[in-house]
């Protein structure tokens, strides 16, 4: 029989939902209205970051004082108005996989987002009522790959690390999960800007994948 997991953590961009390009240029117009104008550098570190260190990076480099909640607000609306032109890509198998781990144990997102893009965004996806709760950028002080978001999550639901199963598409999330002490399975669908996973206990290229007999395998190895 496979192990089952006493909890499921998701990352959210990139993993549930294509939306790391939709974030990247949502940035980038924000901060083009502020009068500076990111790099290609920039542009990486946006994807895989909490907005913790993402606001603190760009204030650092570009000289700017604004706050964290003005930043991530002048960044969602832009992030709707390309919502609205191009919709919220769902990545494959995201909604089905929700479903079906979640008749099995607790789930919850734990991201870099704003707690407004999460919830829109698992909003979007129909999956409010599946997750115990979102962890946000707003909920913790060292965003991944500090293990401080998977660490939290682990203790508001009230498990163990070593039953812990964390989905993720990103380097900065894979070793935030694993210094918690959690198991990672990497998925590549969405790991748009191409991060090596190899962190992962491991890879798979779809969500379709993450079977039960998966599950098991990586709950039980050493």
């Amino acid at each position: 029989m496979s192990a089952v997991p006493v909890a499921v953590l998701f990352d959210l961009d990139g993993t549930l939902v294509n939306s790391e390009p939709l974030n990247v240029e949502s940035v980038v117009l924000a901060v083009r209205h502020l009068g500076r104008e990111l790099d290609a550098d920039d542009k990486q570190f946006v994807i895989g970051h909490s907005w913790n260190e993402i606001h603190a990076r760009i204030c650092l480099k570009h000289q700017l004082t604004i706050s964290m909640a003005a930043l991530i607000s002048a960044a969602v609306e832009e992030k709707r108005a390309l919502v609205a032109t191009q919709g919220m890509p769902i990545l494959p198998g995201a909604v089905a996989t929700v479903r079906r781990l979640g008749q099995r144990s607790p789930l919850a997102v734990v991201t870099g987002a704003s707690r407004v893009e999460a919830e829109e965004a698992v909003g979007s996806l129909g999956l409010m009522d599946a997750f115990t709760f979102i962890l946000a950028a707003e909920d913790y002080g060292r965003g991944k790959p500090d293990p401080e978001p998977y660490r939290l999550a682990m203790e508001r639901l009230g498990v163990m690390p070593a039953t812990t199963l964390v989905i993720e598409d990103a380097t900065p999330g894979i070793r935030s999960a694993r210094a918690a002490g959690a198991r990672v399975i990497a998925v590549r669908a969405g790991n748009y800007s191409g991060y090596d996973l190899s962190m992962a206990h491991t890879v798979v290229d779809t969500l379709e994948q993450v079977t039960d007999d998966l599950i098991g395998r990586v709950l039980s190895a050493d």
